[in-house]
C-alpha cells in the first residue's frame, strides 16, 4: 500500500514533499480522534472562541493559539491562578458540548480503514478523550467499533501525550514491535508521542498548518484521500 509521491504548494516560499511511503512491513495502524478520525476542529474553535472571550476578552483570537493543544495544556496555560477554580465550570461545560457536537469523518477516512481491515490489519484509536466522549462518538457512529480492535482512551495511560506511552501501549495489546506500526496524527504533542514511540508517523494537516509539522513527522497528508 503506497501513497503517490507528489510536491505540493502550500505558499509561494514553501514546498513540502509527500514521500513515498511502503506500508508493506506495517501490520499496526494507530489514528489520533480529533482531527484524524473525525473533523471536529472547527466546532472546538467555537466552544473555546467563547471561553476565551470571556475569561480572556484581553487576547482576542486566542482560541485559534491553543488548537491541537489538550484539556491538560489549556488549563495549566489559561486556567491557573484565580482562574484554576474555573477549570470544573469549563469542563462541564465541555462535556456538555461534545454531547450534542457533530463527528463528520475526516475526508477519505472509512475507505482507508475499510482497506487496512481488508488486509486482516491491527488498527486502534489512541486518543486523549475520554470514555465520556467516546459514547457521544459510538451514539452517532456504532460503526467506530467494528473499524477498530482497539479503542484507548485517556483512562488507558499512565501517561497523557506527548509521551510515547499511549501508543507503546497500544502495540503491547497487539504484541508488535514498534517498527510494525503506523501512527497518524495531527498535533505537535501527537506527533512527538507516536515518533518517540519508533513508529512511523504520519501527520495531517487538518489542525496545524503542514510546514510546521513536517519537520515533526515522516511525512504529511492533508486527508486519506492522499494514500
Amino acid at each position: 500500500m503506497k501513497s503517490r509521491s507528489k510536491i505540493r504548494n502550500f505558499a509561494p516560499e514553501i514546498k513540502i514533499k509527500v514521500m513515498s511511503v511502503d506500508f508493506s512491513d506495517k501490520r499496526g495502524f494507530f489514528f489520533d480522534l480529533d482531527g484524524v478520525v473525525f473533523d471536529t476542529e472547527p466546532q472546538y474553535t467555537v466552544f473555546w472562541g467563547g471561553q476565551c472571550r470571556l475569561y480572556h476578552p484581553e487576547e482576542p483570537g486566542l482560541e485559534n493559539k491553543i488548537k491541537g493543544q489538550t484539556l491538560t495544556e489549556i488549563f495549566a496555560n489559561l486556567f491557573s491562578g484565580d482562574l484554576e477554580s474555573e477549570r470544573e465550570i469549563v469542563n462541564e461545560r465541555l462535556c456538555a458540548f461534545e454531547a450534542n457536537m457533530e463527528f463528520p469523518y475526516i475526508n477519505g477516512f472509512e475507505d482507508f480503514i475499510k482497506r487496512l481491515k481488508s488486509k486482516g490489519m491491527k488498527t486502534a484509536i489512541v486518543t486523549s478523550s475520554n470514555d465520556r466522549k467516546m459514547e457521544s462518538v459510538y451514539q452517532q457512529h456504532p460503526e467506530v467499533k467494528d473499524y477498530f480492535d482497539e479503542i484507548l482512551t485517556s483512562e488507558d495511560f499512565a501517561e497523557s501525550k506527548p509521551s510515547p506511552c499511549p501508543y507503546l501501549t497500544a502495540a503491547r495489546r497487539f504484541d508488535l514491535p514498534p517498527s510494525e506500526c503506523v501512527v497518524f496524527e495531527d498535533s505537535f504533542n501527537g506527533i512527538k508521542s507516536g515518533t518517540s514511540a519508533g513508529m512511523f508517523t504520519v501527520g495531517l494537516a487538518t489542525t496545524n498548518s503542514p510546514e510546521s509539522i513536517a519537520p515533526l513527522c515522516d511525512t504529511v497528508i492533508n486527508d486519506f484521500t492522499e494514500i
